[in-house]
């Protein structure tokens, strides 16, 4: 946290921040930042933000070291440039448009499906990971010598998104190439290699999400977000001994909606 200075105080030599200088960093001076670049694409940097989704599959570390930085520099962990949003909703329309290819919907459908997985899957799941996660870890992972600092509501949705994008581009791209040749049909194969890709890309999420908040040193405890690994293979196992096709309960759900 940056240090506080008095009202009317004079001097700043102290290295305390102005009353002027203190309102631009507030909760809602950034978020007032944040939502209007993303009306001014030439100050976003989209080079960069490719970087980090390349990094998110290759060396996820890389990216939160990122994020350190930005916190040195800029004295918030979250994002400041919505480039990475940008282009994750655009990952998000064009998976999201071959997913109803492979479905073989129609064009309304199309649409359909793609509003329900913007503003449902991506963004209103979303907004309650990262709600839910911005409590958990500001009321229990916290450390008690630490108390001056508390994890950003930004930060926690910037995780979800590092998250999110792995399992968007296992989910919706690279398992499109198999769906209908191997994935929907009801041999053993086709529930394993659909199941098993679920299974990565669900593990993707629970690590990158580990990866986000150990990556903050006032935090403790953060192993118990590798909890859900056990589940997710104890699952995963049980799927394949009863035969549950996960890929194909989605397709079918996905069909379901857009009618």
């Amino acid at each position: 946290m940056l240090p506080t200075t008095l009202v009317g105080s004079q001097s700043q030599g102290n290295g305390a921040l102005s009353p002027r200088d203190a309102a631009r960093h507030t909760a809602g001076a950034k978020r007032y930042k944040y939502l209007r670049r993303l009306f001014h694409f030439r100050q976003m940097d989209f080079e960069f933000a490719l970087w980090q989704m390349l990094y998110l599959f290759t060396s996820p570390q890389r990216v939160y070291r990122n994020f350190h930085y930005r916190k040195q520099t800029k004295d918030q962990w979250a994002r400041d440039d919505p480039a990475f949003l940008v282009l994750l909703s655009i990952w998000l329309c064009v998976s999201t448009v071959g997913f109803g290819f492979v479905l073989d919907m129609g064009f309304f459908e199309t649409i359909k499906l793609l509003l329900w997985v913007v503003f449902i899957d991506c963004v209103g799941v979303g907004l309650l990971i990262a709600t839910l996660m911005w409590f958990i870890s500001n009321k229990y992972l916290v450390k008690q010598q630490n108390r001056d600092y508390d994890v950003e509501w930004g930060y926690a949705f910037d995780v979800h998104l590092n998250a999110f994008y792995p399992l968007l581009v296992i989910l919706h791209f690279i398992q499109l190439f198999f769906i209908n040749y191997v994935i929907i049909s009801d041999s053993v194969i086709g529930y394993f290699v659909g199941n098993t890709l679920w299974l990565i890309a669900i593990g993707y999420y629970i690590y990158v999400t580990f990866l986000g908040y150990s990556a903050l040193p006032f935090l403790k405890n953060t192993a118990i977000l590798l909890y859900p690994f056990a589940l997710l293979i104890m699952l995963y196992l049980i799927s394949l001994a009863c035969g549950w096709n996960f890929t194909k309960m989605l397709c079918s759900f996905y069909k379901y909606r857009v009618k």
